[in-house]
């Protein structure tokens, strides 16, 4: 007997919560002070453009990226703003909260400030640095492997010393709790505490293991393009940006596939050995949140397609 396909969903963790995406919504579920659960949500918007771009191999990955960069940003301010006032607080906290342009406003330069940052660090110091051994490793092949070891060190290190502060912990463990829902949905069984927490807390699917295919992939394509002289090398980076997402995408799309076939499923190990230092085993209140947000993220996707389906009959 076959077993039935499940859909994909996917998810992220948040502030003392966890996210969910459905086909027609994205909810949040986060446990605040007084140990009440609050929901967020945001319905997707229906665009022929983008459908037709998303089935576009390569060029899908980059749209799907920046796509989940926008909500979840929302959701993680929504777990922010939320999950540490105090009941009785909303109003005061209303009141003192900065226009909504102001808000906006400073997002944009974070969000920028951070992009930048990140672009600089993962992307350009590594080139710099293997620039700098030049004259140990002169060869195309081996400035690019040093360049890709680079990245890795600096990835793992930065993953690993944010995970010591005590927020970043939390949202691992939700991270974990929230891979361990999808697994046990997956796998057909009952989304209750005790069966949750006997699965496991790494997927294919991560985006942990997107960003580590983005550097063994990027090793690849750059083995094409020049590394001298320095400027064309720094340029070839920055425009193969959208490239490397592109590819990564479709490869760790391939893993999550070829997970069941016994030689090819070890394609996914390194995405699954780096979610080991970006998830933590949850505790059974974040295992009840993650089950939470997945089962109204259900019940709201289930409500559209009901109403949906009722348009067309009318």
């Amino acid at each position: 007997m076959t077993k039935e396909k499940k859909p994909a969903y996917g998810g992220q963790a948040v502030l003392e919560g966890v996210m969910f995406a459905g086909k027609h919504t994205y909810v949040t579920a986060i446990r605040r002070n007084d140990d009440t659960i609050e929901y967020f949500e945001l319905k997707k918007k229906p665009s022929p453009i983008l459908s037709k771009l998303k089935k576009i191999p390569f060029l899908r990955g980059f749209i799907a990226i920046i796509e989940a960069s926008m909500n979840g940003t929302q959701h993680l301010n929504f777990s922010a703003e939320r999950f540490g006032i105090n009941p009785g607080e909303e109003e005061k906290e209303e009141e003192e909260k900065p226009s909504k342009f102001a808000f906006f406003f400073s997002l944009a330069i974070i969000g920028v400030l951070s992009f930048l940052f990140g672009k600089f660090v993962f992307t350009l110091v590594p080139v710099f640095l293997a620039e700098a051994f030049r004259f140990i490793v002169p060869g195309h092949l081996g400035q690019n492997l040093l360049e890709g070891l680079f990245k890795f060190i600096f990835l793992l290190s930065y993953i690993y010393f944010v995970s010591l502060t005590p927020a970043i912990k939390r949202v691992f463990m939700y991270h974990g709790a929230e891979h361990k829902v999808i697994n046990t949905y997956e796998a057909g069984d009952e989304l209750t505490v005790e069966n949750v927490k006997k699965h496991s807390r790494l997927h294919y699917r991560c985006g942990s293991s997107f960003i580590l295919f983005t550097v063994i992939v990027g090793m690849f394509i750059y083995y094409f393009f020049p590394s001298d002289p320095l400027w064309l090398r720094i340029l070839c980076r920055l425009a193969l940006i959208p490239v490397v997402l592109g590819v990564s995408f479709e490869v760790l799309q391939l893993t999550n596939k070829l997970r069941d076939v016994p030689v090819l499923r070890y394609l996914g190990y390194p995405g699954l050995w780096l979610q080991l230092l970006t998830t933590k085993e949850p505790d059974e209140k974040q295992i009840e949140v993650s089950i939470i947000s997945f089962n109204e993220m259900l019940r709201r996707d289930a409500s559209y397609e009901s109403e949906l389906n009722a348009s067309k009959i009318v």
